[in-house]
């Protein structure tokens, strides 16, 4: 079975809320559905996913772990943990669709078997510390929890810079007392909302310096959260260590974690009780649940991290259809009827859990072409999000980008004009891959 075509689709049911999704065609007829959105990354992604196409084309499409490998090495120049990674997860999760349908099964069955018949969820409320008060907080808590979902996240610390955005110097934060006392204020009052014993997890998105990061922790350890998340910025394994020491508050880092490699450490000096890589960032279906088997060693609860599209979701509940050592698939509930404007058929959700179809083949979803039409969206439309960092700085159109583009060549063939066109120089690259 070989690949003869790969498809990007830039989808926004939602302003400043795309989805990348991808589709393999094989010439027998059968396609494999993938995703890799990550937003403010949309225009990098769809570049780079049309730059390997020429690579791809040609090859088996039965020989996943082929095609992993010689993408995460080839390209290892831009280093294969984050922006190689996204890449190869969206056909990864593609391949893995191709190979379900192809035998008639889900995804699931090609991973060893179920070993639980659905997938329980945590969510989000949408009511955060900057854009509502404590009782619509608690109201949305109360909600959420009478809708059958069993735990849930939000980022209770308010930035700390003045005006539109930060400047360089304010990009890793630090937290006023103030700022600390109010998010523990906050928490507080969504414990009381829901009772002492449902699950409230905290995300740190990152943001903070070790002193801020500890403070933060100390002062939440009332809560009793299930996890605070990423509580520093992931490049520093000793700021992360720094913070472990301090605090009784369990840990969770993982969505910026690319492949196993960046888990080895974390796993060796135990310096998390939860991991949750994104099946769309780090390598897609194989490298999840190598990740899922390294966290099981060590008897670490694994809890993939999904907050976008609808094709990443169910490609993480496929996986954790197989995983011993789940904690909960995370989502946010207030995306489905989104998806549904997209989907053929919407996945069932029962009591906050996904519930697999297991007569469903593959993902068990698959992208609606008639409907995902009135969505269907440039990389470089203006409404791409975009970095919080950047918040007046427009994004270009595409015919800025077009006309970006044709400088370049003109410059390229004013120093080399012997120089190829860019799809003759493609199709050389891939006469030697395919």
């Amino acid at each position: 079975m070989k690949i003869t075509d790969l498809k990007v689709y830039v989808v926004m049911v939602q302003p400043h809320r795309e989805w990348l999704f991808v589709e393999l065609e094989t010439d027998e007829g059968i396609t494999g559905l993938g995703e890799c959105s990550d937003y403010a990354a949309t225009a990098h992604m769809t570049g780079g996913l049309e730059a390997i196409k020429h690579f791809i084309v040609g090859m088996d499409a039965r020989n996943i772990e082929d095609l992993w490998q010689k993408l995460f090495h080839g390209f290892s120049d831009l280093n294969g943990r984050g922006y190689v990674s996204h890449l190869i997860s969206a056909l990864d999760i593609a391949l893995w669709d191709l190979k379900g349908k192809t035998l008639g099964v889900p995804i699931y069955q090609l991973l060893g078997g179920p070993v639980r018949d659905r997938v329980p969820l945590y969510t989000h409320i949408s009511t955060g510390i900057a854009n509502s008060t404590v009782d619509q907080a608690q109201a949305a808590a109360k909600k959420i929890k009478a809708a059958g979902y069993q735990g849930i996240k939000t980022d209770p610390f308010r930035r700390q810079w003045q005006g539109e955005g930060p400047t360089g110097g304010g990009m890793v934060e630090r937290l006023s007392p103030g700022a600390v006392r109010e998010a523990a204020e906050w928490m507080m009052a969504l414990r009381e909302a829901v009772g002492p014993t449902y699950e409230l997890l905290v995300d740190a998105h990152a943001r903070f310096d070790v002193a801020s990061a500890i403070r933060a922790c100390r002062a939440l350890e009332p809560v009793k959260l299930v996890w605070l998340e990423e509580p520093v910025p992931v490049e520093s394994v000793q700021a992360l260590r720094q913070v472990r020491e301090n605090t009784n508050i369990p840990l969770s880092v993982g969505e910026r974690h690319f492949t196993r490699w960046d888990y080895v450490e974390i796993f060796k000096e135990r310096l998390v009780d939860y991991v949750m890589p994104d099946v769309a960032w780090t390598g897609g279906i194989s490298e999840l649940r190598r990740i899922a088997s390294m966290a099981e060693a060590y008897f670490i609860r694994f809890s993939p991290h999904d907050a976008l599209g609808p094709v990443m979701l169910m490609a993480g509940v496929q996986t954790d259809m197989t995983v011993p050592n789940l904690y909960r698939q995370e989502c946010v509930h207030e995306f489905f009827p989104d998806y549904a404007k997209v989907l053929k058929k919407m996945f069932k959700v029962e009591d906050g859990a996904i519930v697999p179809d297991p007569k469903a083949p593959g993902l068990g979803v698959e992208l609606d072409h008639e409907k995902i039409k009135q969505y269907m969206v440039s990389p470089y439309d203006s409404r791409i999000h975009r970095p919080f960092q950047f918040p007046s700085q427009p994004v270009k159109t595409g015919a800025a980008v077009s006309k970006a583009s044709a400088g370049v060549k003109k410059a390229v063939k004013a120093v080399n004009p012997g120089a190829p066109a860019t799809r003759a120089a493609a199709g050389g690259a891939r006469g030697r891959h395919s």
